[in-house]
This record gives structure tokens, sequence and C-alpha cells, in this order.
């Protein structure tokens, strides 16, 4: 197993409201993990949002906390519901209401990684499952929520901001003719997930530093940014997407001659992020 449930970088004071978290970063493979699966050394990461918590490593050097995942995407799914099972992969479990990410593979322990192609032959046992969800999934939130309560605690709200990256051919299709395709993505579900203001100041800190922005299409945030989105209390919570061509070769999994510049880049955009989280919010209504 990962040496620990996942990675907490503090601030020697806590500065904003605002909170990181990075997810889909974690890279501490298992050996059994990787014993059992059929796939290579690449493959296996594939879905991996590689480097993405070094890309926001400067959070703390602005009064932010950054949590991040050590346990791998294919292992344990931070971004899926625990009750996200899949029939096809756990024994033991019923086949559930209608779920697209499940029966494709997806869920919070998934089947598949990028493109569909299978981790593992056969299926687990449900401990095996629960295990991964007891020793990675639970802590994870436990310790996200803990810092979201804090932040609604001393600042009288709280501002998740959830941190992905994207293959680069997943936005390929993204824009009519003629129109400059997105470098980044931003998720807070049609609205639902955090107030106007917070995602406009989110989208001018990236479109300043010169990146092109768009918003929900093709990502309007997942399990996490619907789970604590709850703007109405203000706990607010938008999705990142960052193409990943900007910072790594995405065949070799590994960073780009363009890495440096492009995280002292990020560095002055989490800057003016966390400084949304040292104002008052407009109150919501309960």
């Amino acid at each position: 197993m990962p040496k620990a449930p996942y990675r907490l970088s503090l601030p020697r004071e806590r500065g904003t409201s605002v909170v990181f978290s990075s997810p889909h970063s974690g890279r501490d493979y298992p050996p059994e993990f990787l014993r059992g699966t059929v796939l290579d050394a690449c493959a296996v990461r594939s879905s991996e949002d590689a480097f993405v918590d070094l890309l926001f490593a400067s959070a703390p050097e602005f009064g932010a906390p950054l949590l991040a995942a050590t346990a791998p995407r294919a292992f344990v799914d931070l971004n899926r519901s625990a009750d996200e099972l899949d029939p096809a992969l756990i024994e033991g479990v019923r086949k559930a209401i209608h779920n697209p990410r499940v029966n494709s593979g997806l869920g919070v322990v998934p089947r598949v990684v990028a493109n569909g192609r299978s981790i593992r032959t056969g299926r687990m046992p449900l401990a095996e499952a629960q295990a991964r969800l007891d020793g990675f999934w639970r802590p994870y939130h436990d310790c996200l929520q803990n810092l979201l309560d804090e932040s609604r605690a001393l600042f009288g709200e709280a501002i998740l901001v959830d941190c992905h990256s994207m293959p680069h051919e997943a936005i390929a299709s993204v824009g009519g003719s003629g129109q400059s395709r997105p470098e980044v993505v931003l998720g807070d579900r049609f609205g639902a997930s955090a107030h106007g203001d917070v995602i406009d100041r989110i989208e001018a800190a990236f479109s300043a530093a010169g990146l092109k922005v768009t918003r929900n299409a093709p990502f309007a945030g997942a399990y996490i940014t619907q789970h604590y989105g709850r703007p109405s209390k203000n706990q607010n919570a938008v999705q990142i997407e960052i193409d990943r061509r900007l910072y790594m070769d995405e065949r070799l999994i590994e960073p780009n001659a363009n890495f440096r510049d492009f995280r002292r880049l990020m560095a002055e955009i989490i800057e003016q992020i966390a400084e949304i989280g040292r104002r008052d919010l407009p109150m919501a209504a309960e």
C-alpha cells in the first residue's frame, strides 16, 4: 500500500479561505498492484494527472493548504462517490441504477484506464475494494472536509479549487472552425457549485496569464465539485482542468521543456486565486 493516505502541505498561517485539492496526481503505486496489472508502466499511468500537485505546490506560500493524493487514480479514484462500485470488477456488488461512469469501468475502484484499457484480469473480492476505500478514500475526504470547515470557521466561507489535468486530445474537438482550443477548462456544474463571483475571478486569473479559458465543456466537474459545492452555505467548489501538453510529454509521462516556466506561471495564478479568499464574499440566502 502507499505509505500515507495523502500529503497535506500547510501554510505557516491560513491567510485565505481557498483550499487546493489534487485528487488524481497520486503516483505511489503499490508493488502488489503493479504485479497484478496487465498494463505496462506508461499505460497504467495514463489516467494519472501527472505532476499536477507540483504545479500547485506553491499554494502554501500564499496562505492556502494543498491536499494531494498519494494513491494513484488507477488504484482508487478520489473523485468518485464511495458507493460507485463496479459489479463487473468487484465480487458481491449488486448492479445498481444506471451509472455511466461505473458502466464504462470508471468507478471508485477503476476497472480501466484511459481509452478503456483494462487494468487487470478477473474480479477482486469486495474486501479488497473496501480496504482501498478505508485506507485512502475516506481519510482523504475526511481531511478535505476538515480543511473546508476550518476555512468557514476562520473566514465565514470556503473556496475549494479542485486541480486536474486533461489529455490534449480531450479538447481537440472543442470549439468551431477558426476558434482556438481552450487550454484551461473551469467547471462549476453550470453555476451550481460556486458563486459567480468566485469562478469569474478564477477565470480572470488564468486569462490574465495569457491562457485560453472555457467553462463546463467538456468538463463541468465530477463528484468532488458536486459534493462539496454548496454556495448557499458559502462553500464553493470549482474544478480546474489544464491541458497536459502545456507542461508535459503525454506519451512518456515526463515534464517537458516548458515545465519550469509553466510552474512559475502557475504560481502567479495561484497567488491571484488565493486573493479571492482574502475578502468577504456576498452572503447567499439559505
